[in-house]
């Protein structure tokens, strides 16, 4: 296997927080000391990701994503343990480093808000001293694939949110980096259909790593069948619980052990035109996934 481009190992990040009680007295006696807190934002954390892999690294909010992809760009430094990425110490913030990496993250700007983008991707051209021609040719391949000819000469302020994602994703990757850390979607479809492999973290710590499929397969105690029925006035709620009907169309939740059984019997007991097995939509896993890490 080649060698990893991201290598974390017990890494740690804890933030002291100021706390005090409410009151003109506990403000005067902050004055003179102030109480803390520690607050482990990623707890103990380690990964691996190899060359070409596209990995989505998900989280409810506050579980650690943003802190952790901050200590691997090195915008954060480490409380305790290892990050390497392309065999470099984020933290230490090396101009070979910075180089090949990028980082987009949905609620910050690296255009300027009241140019067209096509003059803040000049002002990267030399702030990466690209030649010319390079930079030519890799704005021009970005802006066509992303259908984005007409928004790169607006101001980017009278941009839509997704269209300025996308302008801000080819200021990214104007300097051809080899890494990529994008914190802009919430969308779980994009997991889908961008990844093979998720982390989940929650409560700064890993609660799963590994192929998309395998989450439903751990964590969903249940499965879906869709049913279609000749006699479509069927009553099969003593299947399973049924979700929604439609027509002669019926989709039941079943206890995943218990799928093979209830399939069988639907197709021994009724007239059953098409039959489908299928998990439950990944939004759904990703809160058991939550739930579970709270408890």
């Amino acid at each position: 296997m080649s060698e990893s481009v991201v290598h974390v190992s017990e890494l740690t990040k804890v933030f002291k927080v100021p706390e005090r009680e409410a009151g003109l007295r506990a403000a005067a006696k902050s004055l003179f000391h102030r109480e803390t807190r520690d607050v482990r934002a990623v707890n103990a954390v380690s990964f691996e990701i190899g060359p070409g892999e596209v990995v989505g690294f998900l989280g409810p909010n506050g579980a650690g994503k943003t802190t952790t992809l901050k200590m691997l760009s090195g915008l954060l430094f480490p409380t305790s343990g290892e990050a390497r990425v392309l065999g470099y110490v984020p933290s230490r913030r090396e101009k070979d480093y910075l180089r090949q990496m990028t980082l987009v993250m949905g609620n910050r700007n690296q255009l300027q808000w009241d140019l067209p983008a096509m003059d803040s991707f000049e002002l990267n051209r030399a702030i990466y001293r690209l030649t010319r021609e390079d930079f030519v040719a890799i704005r021009d391949e970005m802006i066509e694939l992303l259908d984005i000819g007409d928004l790169v000469r607006k101001p980017v302020r009278q941009l839509s949110l997704g269209e300025r994602m996308k302008v801000e994703v080819v200021g990214s990757l104007l300097h051809r980096p080899q890494v990529l850390f994008l914190l802009t979607s919430h969308y779980m479809a994009d997991v889908v259909a961008l990844c093979r492999r998720v982390i989940v973290i929650h409560h700064g710590r890993i609660m799963f790593d590994g192929n998309l499929s395998g989450l439903s397969d751990r964590f969903a105690a249940y499965k879906t069948i869709e049913v279609a029925l000749a006699d479509g006035s069927s009553e099969l709620g003593r299947y399973g619980d049924v979700l929604e009907r439609d027509g002669d169309r019926v989709k039941l939740r079943v206890p995943k052990a218990e799928t093979p059984r209830i399939a069988a019997l639907l197709l021994s007991e009724q007239q059953v035109v098409d039959l489908t097995i299928e998990d439950p939509p990944i939004e759904d896993v990703i809160e058991l996934v939550f739930a579970e890490g709270s408890a």
